[in-house]
């Protein structure tokens, strides 16, 4: 029985390549052709490179990181993607069409043909590294160099406009969050400088404190001033006057102390008023701290995003001007093509040499 050919087989005994001298003319004028095409008209391959710019490579690390603006506005994990998608974006071609006059090189009216004439002969992909490649292959070679270096342009100038957008929206909230924190501010002080003028206290925690401070005093005094007076009964009687002048001092002690514990509100010495004057100080302390630390720290980052502004223009790097590759370019479907048709010739050759078992032809001579 014999075994079913296979492609090879059933291509060689077809009526197009069973003359072997037709076959082989037909595929070297195929071969021929395609090794044409791959080749001529020469295509040029135009690229350049860049790549997010980093504030550390600017130098500038510390002072935005004190400021508060050491992060970028993309986001350190997406500003690779970002760009691809802003070097993408139709408004990018669109940029890259009225710089160049495309409508007029190209003889296209459509701007949706040259959108599309752009998206299919300009590639823009990642590298390692967070490196973008702008690259075009055509086979005019200025033309070439325009497209990538408009399209380079024109994605600084995008990632720019979109870095100051959001640069001006912070310090909008900034400027609005150091206005209000001022305010705060104001209003903290002025209580505070107003409780100071009723109290009279220069410092009135520190004087409150002293107030305070006062009772364990007059009670360690009067304490002092028992033992004393004991000691002074030992050897004397009440009307000694070393014994009376003990005597008024512990009342006088005495009366400072019932003064100093009272709760009457109106004694300026009173615990009550110790305490009430102190829990007052004490909020309008802390409330001053607060809107001081606020605005503090909103007019720092507000400093910061000034900041931002300089560097925001800077916001992607140009690491390769756009360059003419030096290598030869060959287009993929021609090129593939004909290496087809080189491996299809060689295997219908291999084939007739040595046929199949089973193949009539295998007993036949070789020199067909």
């Amino acid at each position: 029985m014999t075994p079913p050919r296979s492609i090879i087989g059933n291509l060689t005994v077809s009526s197009w390549f069973a003359n072997p001298w037709r076959r082989r003319a037909i595929l070297f004028v195929l071969a021929v052709i395609f090794a044409v095409l791959a080749l001529f008209p020469r295509l040029y391959r135009t690229a350049s490179s860049l790549t997010p710019t980093d504030p550390s490579s600017l130098g500038l690390q510390g002072a935005l990181g004190q400021l508060g603006a050491g992060a970028s506005v993309f986001g350190s994990q997406a500003a690779v993607e970002i760009s691809l998608k802003v070097a993408r974006s139709q408004g990018v071609r669109r940029a890259v069409a009225a710089d160049l006059d495309l409508p007029k090189r190209l003889n296209m009216s459509d701007p949706l043909a040259i959108d599309r004439w752009l998206v299919s002969n300009v590639e823009i992909r990642s590298l390692r590294g967070g490196i973008i490649q702008v690259e075009s292959k055509l086979t005019d070679a200025k033309l070439g160099l325009d497209l990538v270096r408009s399209f380079t342009q024109a994605t600084r100038f995008q990632l720019a406009r979109i870095a100051r957008n959001q640069t001006a929206y912070k310090r909008d909230v900034l400027v609005n969050l150091v206005r209000s924190s001022r305010q705060r501010l104001d209003r903290a002080q002025a209580a505070y400088d107003s409780f100071r003028r009723r109290t009279r206290y220069s410092q009135p925690g520190p004087s409150i404190g002293a107030i305070g401070a006062r009772i364990p005093t007059l009670q360690a005094e009067l304490k002092a001033r028992e033992v004393e007076l004991n000691a002074a009964r030992a050897f004397a009687t009440d009307e000694n006057m070393s014994v009376r002048r003990i005597i008024a001092e512990i009342q006088a002690i005495r009366r400072q102390l019932a003064e100093a514990q009272s709760l009457d509100a109106n004694d300026p010495d009173s615990v009550n008023r110790v305490v009430v004057q102190s829990t007052q100080v004490q909020d309008l302390e802390r409330e001053l701290n607060i809107a001081r630390g606020l605005y503090e720290g909103y007019r720092r980052y507000l400093e910061g995003a000034a900041v931002e502004d300089l560097t925001s223009t800077s916001s992607v790097r140009v690491l390769e001007e756009p360059y003419v590759d030096s290598a030869r370019q060959f287009r993929t479907i021609p090129a593939g093509l004909f290496i087809l048709i080189v491996l299809l010739a060689g295997a219908m050759e291999f084939y007739l040499m040595r046929p199949p078992l089973g193949d009539p032809r295998r007993n036949l001579s070789p020199a067909r």
